[in-house]
Formats: structure tokens, C-alpha cells, sequence
């Protein structure tokens, strides 16, 4: 970052400056060009740097003090630190060549929209705590929804509604709490031992948190297998085997998650035909669409999530593929009052008389905490700045480049797509075709091109050039280029598959 600027005010190295109260606006005023201005020259130079981090485990606290300054120091000789010892661990996930993970997309609205909710700083537990970021929530929830084409029985008008999380993981906690609890409503408290949750080999292992934390049994976390040919999709047959089976034991199913654009493979559950039969059984459907619901808004891509009519709760992640900052979890349920049921309080300090009216949301009883940011403030940028048809063209480029990425790797007979593409991320590898000279050259085939594959992805990664992750599906390790950064160009695309082809050539020709 060697072009930034620090401004040095004659205030520096003055300490007396900082006895003035800390909230003063015009030092507020002074120090926040400052941060932009430093900010801007981080986006303006983030292609000089290593997309992951290079450094080692415990580089940082060989770097910094080993106690907190006794007296205040001034925020340029802080930021220089910054320069020089946090960007250097940072892996940038909004490098224009970061194709890790899933994207977590910013913009500037999304992050003017964290600027204005940090600086009123509002902790909008109950309407009462502050109105307009409980209206605002719901507004915005009811915008996305109608976005989203949801069913109006997901939205306020139609007496469900949305609620801004965290995170995925949050999400699936609160409705499982709120399954859980309808089901022992019915069967009695004694029997959470008996309860069953359903996902997929594929299912986001926030699944597996959530269900721990609110008691399920371990050994009844169902991960059904999945396979190739149905694209690593849940297959409804085999759900209904399992449930089956498990109602043969004394079991009783509660929650399904179906997931629309799986982690390792963007892999679509058919959520129709998987909520018919959680019908059957009564079960809590959940449909997880953290990274893919953000490209349901556009028409091409809205029946992905078709069936979702059968389903008690749907979310997806602003935060990833939406331009909005982490952390930002868009939650729509059904059945409000399932979720007030399991998460409400209410002690004497917080009552009120427009809670006791019951004509206002309480967004304290729709999660797990009971403080809450003003998010929706980012969301209404990010919605208000760019627009329905902006947003949709964003998502619609960065998908433009991964049929790009995809048909560059299908050139090359060297590597497989190891499944078909639904959005913007890229499954391949080099294929084991790229290594045989005869049938019986190697004994252990598949451990073999999974080891080269790993080696390809370590080499590229440690190239500082290009990030990309892994998975292992079917017993194929796997690698993932999952194009969604704000910044990425074409010209990206291009750069990193030279980078895949450079790397692969070293690696390829070790077995001539």
C-alpha cells in the first residue's frame, strides 16, 4: 500500500488533544477523512498485495507491544501500524482475485450503510428502544421478499415476516428452537431425546452446530448420502427411507434443512418434492440459500427455489452475494409466533405500552440475543443506491465470468467440470485422464489425483496471485472458483486461469 497518505495534523503527537470528550465532532470529523482517505487507497492498491495471506502463525504478536499504551497515541501513527503489521495478515477477501469460499461482497453503500448505523449506534432490541430501526427491518424484509417472489406468506402483509440475523448459523439455531419447541408441545419435554434432524452429505454444518446447541442427540443428525448423478442433490426417496426407518426405532422427525446452492458444489435440493414429504411427517422445513438466494431475484434464476411455498422458513446471505457488509442474515418465517414463543423475555424493565399492545415487532423475541444493530440501514442503501435492476446485473456479470472460467477449463482436456455450474462458482480438477499412461500405471488412482489436485490448489494459493478453496465430494477433492468479489473484471478470469494452466504444467509434468 505504498501510495497511501497520512495526514498529519498538528494535533499528532499532541496528547493534551485527546482529553477532549471522545465523541467531539469536529475531531470526529478530522480523523474520519482520515479512515476513508485511507480506506480509498486500500481499494485503490489491493491488487499489490497477496490475495492470502502469506504470513506465518504468531507473526503479530512478535510485532506489537507487548501491553496496551499507558497514554493515547494519535490515529495517523495508528493507522501507520495498520499499514504495516495488520495488512500484511490480511487475506482480502475483497481482492478483485479472490475466488475462496463464497464471495462477501461490499459496495459502498453497503459500507456507508455500516457507517450510519455505527454512528447512531442505536440498539433496537424492541420497537420502543428505537422505531425506526424496527420499521425500517420490516420494510426492507417485505422489499426483499417481494424481490425474492416469496409467497405472501412469508411476508408481514401476509402475517409471516422477515427478520435480519447475524449469520446462517443464527438463523438455523432460532428455528430449530422454534421446531423443537412446537414438537414437545405436542409429545412432551421428556422426549427431546426422540427428536430427528434431516440434511443432506452436503448440508451447511451450521446444521450440526445449531442442532447441538439446542439439545438435539448427536447420533440422530441425519446426513444423507448423496451422489454424482443426482449432482449431490438430496433425493426425496432417500429422505423418506430414513425417516421411515427412524419412526421404526421411536424416533421422531423434526427438522429438514434443504439447502438451494450447497457449499462445496452449489448443488439445488429439490425443494419441492422434499417438503411434500416432510408434510407427511410434520416436520420444520428450513431452506438454506445463503450464498444462491441473492440470485433468485433475477427471473432466470427465481425457479431454483420453487416448492419453497411448502417450506416454514427460508434464508439467504446478504452479506455474500448482495453488497451488503457482513454481517447481515435475511430470515423469513411463516409462523412469527413460533419464534417469539421459544425466544421471547420480558422482563418489568423492558415493558412498555406499545409491546403491550401488541400492534409493534419486538425483534428481541426473533432471535437469540437481545441486542441488536441497525442493519437494515445497509440493506436500504445497498437497495435505495443501486436498484432492482442494478443488483440484478451485478449478480448477472459476475455469472458471465464463470461461464467464462468454466469454458476455459472445458478447452483444456487435462481437467474435469466435476459438476455442472448453476451461478457463479466452478467446480474442477485435473482429471485422472491427465496422468494415465496405461490402466494399471497407478494402484491407488483416486488417492493419487486427489494428492496432485491438492498440490495444485497449495501451489496457486501460496502464488499470492489468485485465492481459490477446496472441497472433497464423492471422494473427489475438488477445487472451487467462486467469482463474486465487486471488483473482479474479465481480465481477472483470464489472469487466474493462466495461473491455474502455469501451476498445473509444473505439477503435470512430474508425471511424464
Amino acid at each position: 500500500m505504498g501510495s497511501l497518505k497520512f495526514y498529519r495534523g498538528p494535533e499528532e503527537n499532541n496528547s493534551d488533544s485527546h482529553k477532549a470528550n471522545p465523541l467531539d465532532p469536529e475531531e470526529f470529523r478530522r480523523q474520519g477523512h482520515i479512515m476513508i482517505d485511507f480506506i480509498a487507497d486500500y481499494y485503490k492498491n489491493i491488487e499489490e498485495y497477496p490475495v492470502q495471506s502469506q504470513v506465518q502463525p504468531g507473526y503479530l504478536r512478535k510485532r506489537l507491544p507487548e501491553s496496551a499504551p499507558y497514554h493515547p497515541e494519535a490515529i495517523e501513527t495508528i493507522l501507520r501500524d495498520v499499514h504495516d503489521h495488520i495488512v500484511p495478515g490480511i487475506t482480502h477477501w475483497q481482492s478483485p482475485s479472490y475466488f475462496a469460499y463464497f464471495p462477501s461482497s461490499g459496495s459502498i453503500a453497503g459500507f456507508l450503510g455500516e457507517m450510519l448505523s455505527s454512528g447512531f449506534n442505536v440498539v433496537g432490541f424492541n420497537w420502543m428502544s428505537s422505531p425506526a430501526a424496527t420499521e425500517l427491518e420490516s420494510i426492507v424484509m417485505d422489499w426483499l421478499g417481494d424481490m425474492l417472489q416469496l409467497p405472501k406468506s412469508f411476508l408481514f402483509s401476509g402475517n409471516g415476516g422477515g427478520v435480519l440475523q447475524g449469520t446462517t448459523c443464527e438463523a438455523i439455531v432460532c428455528t430449530i428452537v422454534a421446531a423443537r419447541d412446537q414438537m414437545l408441545s405436542r409429545i412432551g419435554r421428556d422426549n427431546i431425546g426422540r427428536l430427528v434432524v434431516y440434511g443432506s452429505d452436503q448440508t451447511h454444518c451450521a446444521v450440526q452446530k445449531a442442532s447441538q446447541i439446542v439439545g438435539i442427540n448427536p447420533n440422530n443428525i441425519r446426513a444423507i448420502k448423496t451422489t454424482r448423478s443426482t449432482e449431490f442433490a438430496l433425493s426425496p426417496e432417500l429422505l423418506r427411507s430414513t425417516i421411515c426407518s427412524d419412526i421404526e426405532d421411536g424416533l421422531v422427525p423434526l427438522f429438514l434443512c434443504a439447502t438451494v446452492g450447497t457449499t462445496s458444489t452449489t448443488a439445488i435440493d429439490p425443494l419441492g418434492a422434499l417438503c411434500d414429504v416432510a408434510k407427511d411427517y410434520g416436520m420444520w422445513v428450513h431452506v438454506d440459500a445463503a450464498y444462491a438466494g441473492s440470485a433468485c431475484i433475477c427471473p432466470e434464476f427465481r425457479h431454483f427455489i420453487n416448492g419453497v411455498e411448502g417450506a416454514n422458513s427460508f434464508s439467504f446471505n446478504a452479506h455474500k452475494w448482495f453488497f451488503a457488509t457482513l454481517d447481515c442474515c435475511c430470515l423469513w418465517v411463516k409462523n412469527p409466533s413460533a419464534l417469539v414463543n421459544s425466544l421471547s423475555t420480558n422482563p418489568e424493565y423492558l415493558r412498555n405500552k406499545a409491546s403491550d399492545s401488541m400492534q409493534v415487532v419486538d425483534y428481541k423475541d426473533w432471535q437469540i440475543a437481545l441486542s441488536r444493530r441497525f442493519r437494515a440501514l445497509k440493506l436500504w442503501l445497498v437497495l435505495r443506491s443501486y436498484g432492482v435492476a442494478n443488483l440484478r446485473n451485478f449478480i448477472r456479470d459476475h455469472v458471465k465470468m464463470a461461464k467464462v472460467f468454466e469454458r476455459l477449463v472445458g478447452m483444456d482436456e487435462r481437467f474435469d467440470i466435476v459438476v455442472p455450474r448453476n451461478f457463479a462458482m466452478v467446480c474442477f480438477r485435473i482429471s485422472p485422464s491427465a496422468l494415465r499412461k496405461a490402466p494399471s500405471d497407478y494402484d491407488d488412482e483416486n488417492g493419487i489425483i486427489n494428492n496432485v489436485n491438492r498440490k495444485l490448489l497449495e501451489a496457486i494459493n501460496a502464488s499470492g496471485n489468485v485465492y481459490m478453496t477446496h472441497s472433497v465430494v464423492g471422494g473427489m477433492y475438488l477445487l472451487r472458483c467462486a467469482i463474486g468479489a465487486t471488483l473482479t473484471e474479465r481480465k481477472h478470469i483470464i489472469m487466474a486461469w493462466k495461473v491455474v494452466q502455469e501451476h498445473a504444467n509444473a505439477i503435470l509434468s512430474e508425471y511424464k
